[in-house]
């Protein structure tokens, strides 16, 4: 069964964080965090239709200009989410530098920070030189942040000295087109089943879907082709956590931020000898990487965003991750509090290494 996310760093693991994430039917794609962007082609920063920002430290946030110029002569919408003071972090971005010859630009940026019980939000268009256009707030669940039929992102908010958010990618539903079934009916893949997609997220079984043909067109509602073409399973999560202390509050948030998930990418700044200075920092090490993958029961860790004076010993990262994730040696026996975020039956399986290149 193909995936509908398919994700990967754009850098390598010492480098800046930036997790490119295309959606593969829709032809977009989502970005979590801005670090540099220069090993992203112009092609897939322009699939973007979502940019998740986990705080506005350089590492971070230094992209943003790099993806303002690709975009910027387009007719499109970006939309840029992250914690509280992003829209002032962004109109200062756009504030150093000169917009007189933008009138005829379309393209427009929209900018939204979460908070504990709403979203704000303002606007920029490129047309009125990225003058500031604040928006009405908008309510929002706990952990919510963006929701459309085929993807929503999670986010939880945990402690770097400052907030820093984690976040969430979840398929709310898995609709996989069966191919003998297709060849069975003698129907070719085309748009419409993208289509029949919309319908059934939906819940929409009785909307015509038009088959095209060789001679005239066919003509099916939705529900049927449900039943006879698509297997419906519970979609795909991967969960991307960096730049956090390991305490209490935030080790509870991003076991459930990240439960179950498919493919949980993790931050492993330090290596546990270096314990001290990571929590000095508000950073994890690839110890506690694993603990958190293995209480909440990932199918896949990647860790990343090493400390440069690791340089030439990513291997000894990777190995500390995987042995805590697999229970050879356990954290929990040495930091009491984390043995209650440890469920029943959490899965274990060999670290992943993160690989450098982007899509």
């Amino acid at each position: 069964m193909k995936s509908s996310f398919r994700a990967s760093l754009v850098n390598g693991p010492f480098q800046d964080c930036a997790l490119y994430v295309a959606l593969r039917w829709q032809g977009d794609a989502l970005l979590f965090d801005l670090g540099r962007l220069d090993r992203l082609s112009p092609a897939s920063c322009l699939r973007l239709s979502h940019v998740f920002v986990s705080h506005t430290h350089m590492d971070h946030f230094i992209g943003f200009d790099h993806l303002l110029r690709l975009v910027l002569p387009r007719d499109r919408e970006l939309t840029v989410c992250g914690p509280p003071g992003l829209i002032d972090n962004v109109a200062g971005k756009l504030a150093g530098y000169t917009w007189n010859l933008t009138e005829s630009y379309p393209f427009r940026l929209s900018v939204v920070e979460r908070h504990e019980a709403h979203l704000a939000r303002a606007g920029f268009r490129a047309s009125s030189g990225f003058v500031r256009e604040p928006l009405p707030d908008t309510p929002c669940a706990p952990g919510g942040l963006v929701a459309t039929p085929e993807f929503r992102v999670d986010t939880a908010t945990l402690d770097h000295g400052i907030p820093c958010l984690a976040f969430a990618v979840v398929e709310p539903r898995h609709l996989n087109v069966r191919t003998d079934a297709l060849q069975a009916h003698g129907f070719r893949p085309g748009p419409w089943l993208s289509r029949l997609k919309e319908a059934i997220r939906a819940g929409d079984d009785a909307a015509p879907i038009v088959i095209p043909s060789s001679g005239a067109p066919t003509t099916i509602d939705a529900g049927t082709l449900r039943r006879e073409l698509v297997v419906d399973t519970p979609g795909q999560r991967i969960a991307y956590v960096v730049d956090t202390s390991f305490e209490p509050t935030s080790a509870a948030r991003i076991v459930e931020l990240a439960r179950a998930a498919n493919v949980f990418y993790c931050e492993a700044r330090f290596l546990d000898i270096d314990r001290d200075e990571a929590t000095k920092r508000h950073h994890l090490t690839a110890r506690q990487a694993g603990f958190l993958a293995r209480a909440a029961g990932v199918g896949r860790l990647e860790v990343f965003h090493f400390s440069p004076r690791y340089q030439g010993m990513a291997h000894a990262l990777y190995t500390e991750a995987r042995a805590e994730w697999g229970g050879e040696t356990r954290l929990e026996e040495e930091v009491p509090w984390a043995a209650s975020l440890l469920a029943d039956g959490a899965a274990t399986a060999p670290v992943v290494a993160s690989r450098s290149g982007g899509p």
